[in-house]
């Protein structure tokens, strides 16, 4: 048998990307992270590892950090941030479930006029710790063994995700502009995989689809006041096909809808905007795998509108204990 086929290597399907990205969900702040990419919920065989780093270059009207999407029309943000995390797949009750944790960091710098007086802000740090967990609903059961691996197809799949980021990240109550965000946010999902076609490496074709809403505690210290966000509902989908056995394209699109920001009592306006994008994906070989992609907001023509355009890269390094184990004795025979 030859272990070192598309089919025996499980750990690139894993994270690979992770991708990216909330305001740019639509795009790709960090918190995007929670909205990994396309092709981030393939099931793995159980007990793969992964850890990845994303890079990305940011500009618009938002902050990147802030899952919230809060808008500021005179707004010129540019940033340019990094995430690494750890992702691991494990069987539970027998279905594939995985848990991962992301860390982003980065720096922001902001330029903005108001009451015609122009200035400007920027930061740098770590920002919120995020965890996320995903357990399949509906689909076929976790792959265990090899034989498994070899049999999968995802078919049509229902999971169940929750995130959770944790405000420990850094913060200055002086200004609104920052890294972490000084209260505590998450997300309830459903991802959905559609299988088009057959399973066979150089001409798998999904579509796939990740309804979620977000929900925000109050952030008591914002400049002196209290900032308060209605959920923010989220929807991203993906068409992806291979191109070659390990080259990969998506076209990738995203809709956001609510999280209207109050301050002190004062209601701003909710959210409706579209984004679109397209990520290219490569196995560079059976433990390395290399996105990019690039996404942006559209109808972002009113001053309300969320802007926002992004640019990042993604590597992802995966490993199986039993895979490797089998290299090493293919090797050493």
């Amino acid at each position: 048998m030859n272990y070192s086929t598309t089919p025996m290597r499980p750990f690139a399907w894993l994270p690979v990307v992770v991708a990216m990205m909330l305001a740019i969900g639509v795009l790709c702040p960090p918190q995007a992270l929670a909205q990994l990419p396309a092709r981030f919920y393939w099931k793995s065989l159980s007990d793969a590892n992964a850890v990845l780093l994303v890079v990305e270059t940011l500009s618009g009207n938002s902050n990147p950090f802030d899952s919230a999407h809060i808008v500021n029309a005179d707004a010129d943000v540019d940033a340019t941030t990094a995430m690494v995390g750890y992702a691991r797949t494990f069987s539970l009750f027998d279905r594939a479930a995985m848990a991962a944790i992301i860390v982003p960091m980065g720096h922001i710098s902001a330029e903005g006029t108001v009451a015609g007086r122009t200035g400007k802000q920027s930061t740098n740090g770590f920002g919120d710790p995020m965890l996320e967990f995903d357990i399949n609903l509906l689909g076929p059961a976790a792959q265990k063994n090899i034989p498994d691996l070899l049999r999968y197809e995802p078919g049509f799949s229902v999971d169940l995700l929750v995130d959770l980021a944790f405000p420990i990240g850094e913060y200055d109550n002086d200004q609104p502009l920052n890294i972490g965000q000084n209260r505590w946010y998450g997300r309830l999902g459903v991802p959905i995989i559609w299988q088009l076609g057959p399973w066979v490496p150089n001409k798998r074709t999904t579509l796939e689809l990740l309804p979620a809403v977000w929900f925000f505690g109050d952030n008591d210290d914002y400049v002196g006041q209290t900032l308060e966000t209605d959920p923010l509902f989220q929807l991203d989908a993906h068409v992806t096909r291979d191109l070659t056995e390990d080259f990969w394209a998506a076209v990738d699109a995203s809709w956001y809808y609510g999280g209207k920001a109050t301050i002190n009592g004062i209601a701003g306006e909710k959210l409706n905007n579209f984004g679109v994008g397209l990520t290219l994906g490569y196995q560079i070989n059976d433990n390395l795998n290399l996105t990019v992609g690039y996404k942006t907001t559209v109808d972002d023509n009113n001053a309300g509108d969320l802007q926002m355009d992004c640019f990042m890269a993604t590597l992802v390094y995966g490993w199986h204990p039993m895979v490797q184990g089998m290299r090493r004795l293919k090797s050493e025979n």
